[in-house]
């Protein structure tokens, strides 16, 4: 006995779903990033952890993450300012380096879910 089966391939459902999967997975990486810095990031009063915000450019498939006062850059690059206990310098590079592997995961498991969709 012989048996067929005829499979038909729709490219551009594929792509649509991968492109949601990635846009999805960028804002869920993004966020868990945010969430991170945040724990880190100097406060006094909480003005600046309070401006951080992650954001994805759904063009370019990219997602950022940053905070939005005019002291941001200098408190995240001067390593000579002291900081309470758990805060500190490199607030957002440290959590972005250390979360990597994490950031890679969570898009990769929503493009996944996207193509059994």
């Amino acid at each position: 006995m012989t048996a067929r089966a005829r499979l038909t391939w729709n490219s551009a459902a594929a792509v649509r779903g991968t492109r949601q999967g990635a846009i999805r997975g960028l804002r869920l990486a993004a966020e868990h990033v945010l969430e991170r810095a945040r724990a880190r990031v100097p406060i006094e009063e909480g003005t600046l952890e309070r401006s951080g915000v992650a954001s994805v450019d759904e063009t370019s498939l990219t997602a950022g993450v940053s905070f939005d006062q005019p002291y941001a850059v200098r408190q995240h690059e001067d390593m000579t300012l002291r900081h309470d206990a758990g805060r500190t310098a490199k607030y957002l590079e440290g959590p972005l380096t250390e979360e990597a592997a994490a950031v890679e995961e969570i898009i990769a498991a929503q493009v996944r879910r996207s193509l059994r969709g």
